[in-house]
């Protein structure tokens, strides 16, 4: 047998139901606005956000954060092939500076060679790659000269990916990054 309907019963289910939904968009309101406040932060301290214009009727679209070398390219003022060169330099710090992931104990595999770590074979692979990069690094540092200025600047926006704000601090010192880089890039992307 079916229960009876119980009018207040459905009012109390619909009273629920929208509370929730409710309590779900004051949440997201909070979320939105939190985002905001910290892309502003952001914002403030120099990075550079992106943020694709949503279609009708779809979901808003997330930010992105722009890269220090796609940030100058989209101005441009970098070229590509000073680009290209800060990718490569950028690609090589980050590679050289990842450090094996090690657990606590002296077992490659902990838990008696379960899938739970990498195997010898990958993280002798990694150490490997790590050390190319560091060999890399290192011949691309000298084709600066060794000059403290352009390694670390180069480190900062192609390594690190900041905007030249953010690695100089403030709009002040932007220009000064902005052109001890254009150095740089210019010299690393002569062979």
């Amino acid at each position: 047998m079916g229960r009876a309907y119980d009018p207040a019963r459905a009012m109390r289910e619909r009273l629920k139901t929208l509370e929730a939904r409710e309590r779900a968009r004051t949440e997201a309101r909070a979320v939105a606005e939190g985002v905001a406040e910290t892309v502003d932060l952001a914002r403030a301290r120099g990075a550079a956000f992106e943020k694709p214009a949503a279609r009708r009727g779809e979901r808003e679209t997330p930010y992105r954060r722009q890269a220090g070398l796609e940030w100058l390219t989209r101005k441009r003022r970098i070229n590509a092939l000073q680009r290209t060169a800060g990718e490569a330099y950028g690609a090589c710090y980050r590679r050289a500076g990842a450090g094996a992931r090690i657990g606590s104990t002296l077992e490659v595999q902990p838990s008696g060679g379960l899938a739970a770590g990498p195997s010898l074979g990958m993280l002798l692979k990694q150490a490997a790659g790590r050390q190319r990069a560091e060999v890399e690094l290192a011949a691309m540092r000298a084709r600066l000269f060794g000059q403290s200025d352009l390694v670390s600047v180069c480190d900062l926006v192609c390594g690190q990916e900041l905007t030249p704000r953010e690695a100089g601090g403030g709009e002040r010192e932007a220009a000064r990054v902005e052109a001890v880089l254009k150095v740089a890039l210019d010299l690393l992307a002569r062979r």
